[in-house]
């Protein structure tokens, strides 16, 4: 439940960073992320006047406006923000899907927009804190609206590989599962890492292969082997 993700990510002590160049936004979301017993680190109406308040300071959440008035991209801000080590969750009115393309091929870890409720907002920080991929309505249906979200074309074996890698087994474990030889399912891990790199999506970590899986619909968060368990 909404409620007890966030209450969980407060005590483990969840440490974020906000980003909107709306003052009562960013305010509100402040103040909504001090109820849920979380740590605000630093805020700021842009990337720069977020990296200057946080100085030396880790994060682990930015909670980041997908359109700043700085005129900087959406690339540049994701990727700056994650630099700090941080994950990125676009909180966004949503409507522009070539920008929510755009934040999450550039590494941020889900949308979630401004009209959903406050308690929803706080458990998809929880989410993102905990390093799970967020999984909603919002990402797959900017994905599939997108013509240009190149989706990588695996072999069934490929895609076999990945659902069970992405859901957390350990590659020995995989190739057991399918009754393959460990260095049989080492290379079609690489195969299907160098075709997300021709459809400009690389995927060096698990994470990110996790993040390809769910993009492309091969692993749901829900499913009974998958990482959401």
């Amino acid at each position: 439940m909404a409620e007890d993700d966030s209450s969980a990510a407060a005590d483990l002590g969840v440490r974020v960073a906000i980003v909107d160049d709306h003052e009562s936004v960013l305010l509100g979301i402040r103040a909504a992320c001090l109820e849920a017993g979380y740590d605000v680190v630093a805020v700021g109406g842009t990337v720069d006047e977020l990296l200057d308040a946080l100085g030396e300071e880790t994060v682990g959440v930015v909670v980041m406006d997908l359109s700043l008035g700085d005129g900087s991209s959406v690339t540049e801000n994701v990727t700056r923000a994650r630099a700090t080590g941080a994950e990125v969750l676009i909180h966004s009115i949503a409507d522009r899907t070539s920008s929510i393309r755009e934040a999450l091929a550039a590494g941020a870890a889900g949308v979630i927009p401004k009209t959903n409720a406050t308690s929803i907002v706080m458990a998809a920080i929880a989410t993102v804190a905990r390093g799970e991929v967020l999984n909603n309505l919002e990402w797959a249906s900017a994905i599939d609206a997108d013509q240009e979200f190149a989706r990588a074309q695996l072999a069934s074996r490929e895609q076999d590989v990945l659902h069970l890698y992405a859901s957390g087994l350990p590659l020995k474990a995989v190739a057991h599962q399918l009754g393959i030889a460990p260095s049989t399912a080492r290379e079609y891990l690489g195969r299907v890492r160098a075709k997300y790199v021709e459809v400009g999506r690389p995927a060096p970590t698990k994470v990110d292969l996790l993040r390809r899986a769910v993009e492309d619909g091969i692993l749901v968060i829900d499913d009974p082997h998958g990482a959401g368990k």
